[in-house]
């Protein structure tokens, strides 16, 4: 899952929130394109306050900032369709010349890859570079997902024991003579697709090293990695053994080259974008030049919603949350109105009652718990209706901790909840937590927490990735600081319908979807969480940039930009 660590500068978008309250119209005045539009030529530069955290290689590093870049210097198997809109979550063939069905009941894939590819030092793609790539997975001990994603091809597991000797020669079968390349899995897995297009797996020429990087080694993509200076700059530039075999996939690009620069304050980078000197802020804007944007430049913002959602999330084992009618009574009573607005306001989210977000596989609206419910969207808070169950649980009186952490948007809203509990008849009081404690500390049984904030951003488009990875019984894990499932929610029939969904998604994904509606509306009914909005998106680009879009999966696709 792509988890709050990957997207932790998004707990600081609710600062941007005066932007879109001062922009009047707020956000973009301009569509995202469809299509890519402009011409071929110049320099993208794009301005950040610092590197990427973690490692540049693209089988360690699990961050927005350098997955933006990797997705134009690398290639997997498959591909999201490189577009704006729900086309961009669509699974595409990339190195590969189809999407295999499967065989074996989902066990079996065979992958044909597309020939004539080179790699940017001029080394032409074969299968057995996939077999190398995934074996060098494990082999660096430090990929965060080998364990978890990838463990079920054959070997895996023992590749997690000891990563120094892996071997998948059993679980990845390369034929460069038949151009081929055969996955054995160890079980089914429905999203193994969505786990072969992103970063981890894209493929990498035999003898890439099986240690650390400093820069992501050659890729398949139209760019190439020719510097990457974390107290300077990253830089791309064409590579030109690339031949666009699929737009769909991988198109051509436009820049000819694309910079980023890191050590920039925050003011420093709206500044050079509004001089026409930078084109692209990847931070938050500082709130005191907010107006200036919106007044200013306000046809250079453009606002995306996001597949993501923000929710606190109940203790379902502790007291007094054990009980449902206590929960939904929480759920009545709350004002989301009142929380968007803490927020930044209507432009910057919209209120949810669910956990799916819109525009994601599964998704119906449904909402519950709202005045004159039916319509599937939340109008208004019900405090006749959230009094009376919380007067039948017997849970008054109860003291409460809102556990959230210090970031002030996050603060805000936790003070918002210890308000509306102490007026349910709750003795609430409020636990801020560093952000870097804060999430591993909500995770861990042990602390007994009762309420806590969490957000959660999509890795790839699969309900599974919501429900099963925060709400299924495996994902709760006791007394540890990796336990995603912070509800400790479990109900063993919604489960079983879980397991099926995951199992029909294998062969079915529409069937499936069908089934991740229903579980969607069953556990919103169990209400394990106050789900409170669906956040949205800001980027601020410069004046010269043209054919702007905004992918689903990957945020703003630099490489469609124009800037000539």
């Amino acid at each position: 899952m792509r988890s709050r660590s990957l997207f932790s500068l998004l707990t600081l978008v609710g600062l941007a929130a005066l932007l879109l309250t001062a922009c009047g119209g707020g956000g973009s005045k301009k569509k995202a394109s469809s299509s890519s539009s402009g011409q071929r030529g110049g320099t993208v530069i794009t301005v950040v306050k610092g590197a990427a955290s973690g490692s540049p290689d693209p089988q360690i590093n699990y961050t927005l900032q350098e997955w933006q870049i990797l997705i134009i210097s690398h290639d997997g198997l498959l591909a999201f369709k490189r577009t704006s809109g729900t086309e961009g979550t669509k699974l595409v063939p990339d190195l590969a010349t189809a999407i295999p069905k499967p065989q074996d009941g989902g066990k079996t894939y065979v992958f044909h890859i597309r020939k004539g590819i080179k790699f940017s030092d001029g080394k032409e793609l074969k299968p057995s570079d996939v077999k190398y790539t995934f074996e060098r997975l494990f082999k660096i001990g430090q990929s965060p997902n080998a364990g978890t994603w990838y463990n079920v091809i054959v070997g895996g597991d023992a590749c997690v024991k000891t990563p120094s000797t892996c071997d998948l020669s059993k679980g990845v079968v390369a034929d460069d003579a038949a151009g081929t390349v055969t996955f054995h899995l160890t079980k089914g897995d429905p999203e193994f697709f969505d786990k072969l297009a992103v970063p981890f797996a894209f493929i990498l020429p035999t003898g890439t090293p099986n240690k650390e990087v400093q820069i992501p080694p050659p890729g398949t993509g139209p760019y190439k990695w020719v510097e990457y200076n974390t107290n300077k700059q990253m830089k791309l530039v064409r590579n030109t053994n690339f031949k666009e075999w699929s737009k769909d996939a991988q198109p051509k690009g436009n820049p000819d080259v694309i910079v980023q620069k890191f050590g920039l304050s925050a003011e420093a980078e709206v500044t050079q974008v509004e001089n026409g000197q930078a084109d692209w802020v990847f931070d938050t804007p500082p709130s005191d030049r907010l107006n200036e944007i919106s007044t200013k430049y306000g046809d250079q913002v453009h606002v995306n919603p996001l597949t993501a959602v923000w929710y606190f999330a109940f203790n379902v084992r502790v007291p007094p949350f054990d009980n449902l009618k206590a929960r939904q009574g929480v759920n009545y009573a709350t004002d989301r109105n009142a929380l968007v607005k803490i927020y930044g306001g209507p432009k910057l989210a919209v209120p949810t009652c669910q956990i799916l977000p819109p525009n994601f596989p599964g998704y119906k609206p449904y909402c519950p718990y709202t005045k004159n419910p039916g319509s599937g969207k939340w109008t208004a808070p019900d405090m006749a209706k959230a009094k009376q169950l919380i007067a039948a649980s017997g849970t008054k009186g109860a003291a409460v901790k809102v556990n959230t952490d210090t970031v002030e948007t996050d603060k805000a809203l936790g003070l918002y909840f210890v308000g509306l509990l102490n007026k349910l008849g709750y003795k609430a009081s409020l636990q801020a937590l560093s952000p870097d404690i804060q999430y591993p500390y909500c995770q861990n049984s042990k602390n007994k927490i009762q309420f806590c904030w969490s957000s959660w951003y999509q890795d790839y488009p699969a309900a599974s990735d919501f429900l099963n990875i925060l709400l299924g019984c495996g994902s709760f894990i006791p007394n540890s600081n990796a336990s995603p499932n912070i509800a400790e929610f479990c109900q063993k029939p919604i489960q079983a319908q879980m397991d099926q969904a995951l199992q029909q998604g294998i062969t079915d994904p529409s069937g499936a979807n069908e089934k991740w509606t229903a579980i969607d509306k069953a556990v919103t009914d169990q209400a394990p969480w106050v789900s409170m909005f669906n956040p949205k998106y800001i980027d601020f680009l410069s004046k010269r940039v043209k054919g702007y879009q905004f992918s689903p999966q990957w945020y703003f696709l630099l490489d469609q930009a124009s800037v000539k």
